[in-house]
This record gives structure tokens, C-alpha cells and sequence, in this order.
């Protein structure tokens, strides 16, 4: 097992890191901007290593500072974690290049599943459903408005090396394709420094479903079952819960089925989360996370299995310490992800943290870095924050989120919180009634 990790991210997903490691008896190294030097990941961890000013692109984006702090103390692995540079190829080879271990899949998976064309493609080979759409990248608009007469009305273009919700635009018809064209590869090329952009059909009424997968080379996958992540406002995930409430036992069977015989099949190392559209009963394949997942956390509620933990262990060369035989999945759980904006506007909402007061009580986990008087910065993700509840039914778990959010206390600044509140009392939550449009339409009706 490893001595020293060094963790190449900040915030809460830094954090739950290092708690990891410390668990492990692993010593952790903090990387951090100039901005980030009083954050919560920096103070706890053995070491740490101002790598650059506040910009994440001359900081948590900065490769050779983020190696040379590795050189420095002495680290023998770098976990990436989420966002940032976790599913950068070229950072995977350069660790790896460099003397160190890479906490996280190969750097040739990453770069398969990270070109969205390629990995639709690598699904049709491994028998997996799609969503129609292109083959491949589309070259001009007026090429796209050949593809999507044969493809059919709305149609959802797409960034190539894209993710996050970002380049991507709806077109209702062939006047708005061009414009949609237009948008999503300049601001997948500003995004993600490449253009190319492909076509899907846009789907009205879809669940995203997504199944957390651990394998570790050496033959054994096993799943965490599956995450409904249909909450979503301009495709950022809001609230996540497993089980889904919208899948029957056989639907689930399926959709996990699809995903652990693609893992086995890719020869796939690490931990990695296969992304589903579900409608009227088909799942079709949209995309695959070769990282860990900000909504890790539910998987791990309802198994019992530390997701962070495995990862350590299987980029150490050790074989999953359990089989799918010994996880249970019992319960459910459901993740309501804080951000620092407004609950109306949702315009960002950095400052100081004047008061904090997390909640508690069986059930209840908070993943956060926040503490009183720490000063939420302008400069990264508005995640300040995760709130995890689990309970042996999805009605237990829902009200012990409505009695949880009663008792979270952020002060300084505006945060989420609010719009969970609002969540929590709605009658199509509380039956499981939603897709992935539902909280844009709710959102605009709050507004009206």
C-alpha cells in the first residue's frame, strides 16, 4: 500500500480524500492556490504545497507544479479526484511517466470514454443502446440539418470532448439547428479546447440512470446498484437517490447487467460510473465517467462499501476486498448537493461563512470543507457542501432530509438549501415523479 498520497484537488472532494487515506494509514499531501492556503483539506493534511495563484488553469490545473510538489515530498501516488484534471489523459500518462502512481483508470480507457463520439461507438461494440443520433462528429451546420431530418425534431448537439453540462444546445427545428450548431462548438472549443460536436435526439421525458461500477483488473466487477440523477438545471445534477424510484427489479437487473459486462468486457481498472437515458422502458447509453463521482457518497449509504477506499486499494494493485456477494444494498439514499448561490436567481454567492451548524442524527452525513469564518472564493464550482441522508425506505429517508435541511445552518452567504426545502415538500418528488426537464419547469414556475 501506498505511504504518501498527494491529493490533486480542493474543497469537499479533497477532504473525503484524505479521510480516506488517513483510515488507510496513508499520509496525504495538499496541493493549493494562493487563495485556498486556510481551506479545510489544506490544514488537515501531513503536507502541503502552494502550486499557484488563484486561477485553477495556473493552479489545480497546472501539471508540471502539481509533479514537481508530488517530487518534492516524496508522494508515491496522485489521486485526481473529481473535476479538474481527473479525467485528463494526458495528466494520467504524465504521472505515470514521471515515476508515480495514478489513482484512477488507464489513461487509454480515459481517453476513449472522455471523446463522447468514441465512447458511443465503444458502447454499439460492447452491445450497449444508444440514443439516435450521428455516427460521428458533424462537420458544418449545414451537415447537421441533413443528419437531423433522417434523426427526427428536437434535436440536442453536443460537444465531443465535452461534460458538465457544457456546449451543449436543444434545437426545436431546422432554423434554430444552425444557431445551436453554432453555440455548442464555440463553447465547447473555449471549454474544452476542441469544437467538434455530434447529434443526438433530444428525448421529452427521460430518467438519467447511472451505475457505479468497481473493477480491478484482474477479472472481478462488481456495482453499487444504480443513481436516479434526473434532478438537473442546465444538465448540473442537483439531487441525486438511490434506488431509482422509476425502475421495476427487472429494469434494474438490466441496466446494471449492461454496465458490469461493459466494465468486464472493456478490461476496465478502477472505478467508473456507466450513464443511461431511461424512457419508456429502453435505457439508451449516454456516457461513461472514468472518475469518482461527486454522488458517490448514496452508493456508499446503501452498500456500505467505501468507494474511495477500493480505489486506493485496486490503483495499489490489490484485488477488490469484496465480491458482488457481499454487498447488500439496503435501504435508500439521497445526496442534495449545496451550492453557494442563490436558491432563486442562482447567481453565485461567495464571502465569509459567518455561522456554521451542520445537522446530525442517524443517517445523516455531511461531506463539506465549510467552516466558521472560512471565506467560500469566487474562482472555483459553487459546491460548498453535501448532504447525505440514508433510511430503510425512501419515505423514511425524505422526511429525515426535511427534518436535516430544518437544522443546516450556512451563514455569509446565499446557498441552495432553500430549494431543497421546496423540493422535499413537493408532491412529484415524494411520488418519484420526474425527469430530467421537471426541475427547469419547476424552476421557471417558482419565477412566474
Amino acid at each position: 500500500m501506498f505511504e504518501k498520497v498527494l491529493i490533486a484537488n480542493r474543497g469537499e472532494i479533497a477532504l473525503r480524500i484524505h479521510r480516506a487515506c488517513r483510515e488507510m494509514g496513508i499520509r496525504t499531501v495538499a496541493v493549493h492556490s494562493t487563495v485556498d492556503a486556510n481551506a479545510m483539506h489544506v490544514r488537515l493534511a501531513d503536507e502541503s504545497v502552494c502550486i499557484g495563484p488563484p486561477s485553477a488553469r495556473h493552479s489545480y490545473l497546472n501539471i508540471p507544479a502539481i509533479l514537481s510538489a508530488a517530487a518534492i515530498t516524496g508522494a508515491d501516488a496522485i489521486h485526481p479526484g473529481v473535476g479538474f484534471l481527473a479525467e485528463n489523459a494526458r495528466f494520467a500518462d504524465m504521472v505515470t511517466e514521471h515515476g508515480f502512481v495514478f489513482i484512477g483508470p488507464s489513461s487509454d480507457h480515459i481517453r476513449l470514454m472522455g471523446d463522447k463520439v468514441k465512447a458511443r461507438q465503444a458502447a454499439r461494440d460492447l452491445g450497449i443502446p444508444c440514443v439516435p443520433g450521428s455516427d460521428g462528429a458533424v462537420g458544418d451546420a449545414e451537415h447537421a440539418r441533413q443528419l437531423a431530418d433522417d434523426i427526427g425534431y428536437p434535436i440536442l448537439v453536443k460537444a465531443a470532448g465535452g461534460g458538465g453540462g457544457r456546449g451543449m444546445r436543444v434545437a426545436e427545428g431546422a432554423i434554430q439547428l444552425g444557431e445551436a450548431f453554432t453555440a455548442a462548438s464555440a463553447e465547447a472549443r473555449v471549454s474544452f479546447g476542441n469544437g467538434e460536436v455530434y447529434l443526438e435526439k433530444y428525448l421529452d421525458q427521460p430518467r438519467h440512470i447511472e451505475v457505479q461500477i468497481l473493477a480491478d483488473g484482474r477479472g472481478s466487477v462488481v456495482h453499487l446498484g444504480e443513481r436516479d440523477c434526473s434532478l438537473q438545471r442546465k444538465h448540473q445534477k442537483v439531487l441525486e437517490e438511490t434506488p431509482s424510484p422509476a425502475l421495476n427489479a427487472r429494469e434494474r437487473a438490466a441496466v446494471i447487467k449492461l454496465a458490469t459486462d461493459a466494465a468486464a468486457q472493456l478490461g476496465y481498472r478502477g472505478a467508473g460510473t456507466f450513464e443511461f437515458l431511461y424512457q419508456d422502458g429502453a435505457f439508451f447509453f449516454i456516457e461513461m465517467n472514468t472518475r469518482l463521482q461527486v454522488e458517490h457518497p448514496i452508493s456508499e449509504m446503501v452498500s456500505g462499501v467505501d468507494v474511495v477506499r477500493e480505489q486506493l486499494r485496486i490503483a495499489a494493485d490489490l484485488p477488490l476486498s469484496m465480491g458482488q456477494a457481499d454487498i447488500a444494498l439496503e435501504g435508500h439514499a439521497i445526496e442534495c448537493r449545496i451550492n453557494a448561490e442563490n436558491a432563486a436567481s442562482f447567481q453565485p454567492s461567495p464571502g465569509e461563512i459567518t455561522t456554521y451548524l451542520a445537522p446530525g442524527g442517524l443517517g445523516v452525513r455531511v461531506d463539506s470543507a465549510l467552516y466558521q469564518g472560512y471565506v467560500v472564493p469566487p474562482h472555483y464550482d459553487s459546491l460548498v457542501a453535501k448532504l447525505i441522508l440514508h433510511g430503510a425506505s425512501r419515505n423514511e429517508c425524505i422526511m429525515r432530509m426535511r427534518r436535516a435541511l430544518e437544522e443546516f445552518v450556512i451563514a455569509g452567504i446565499d446557498t441552495t438549501i432553500p430549494l431543497h426545502q421546496q423540493l422535499a415538500g413537493e408532491p412529484d418528488f415524494i411520488d418519484g415523479n420526474y425527469d430530467v426537464h421537471w426541475l427547469e419547469r419547476f424552476v421557471a414556475r417558482a419565477r412566474a
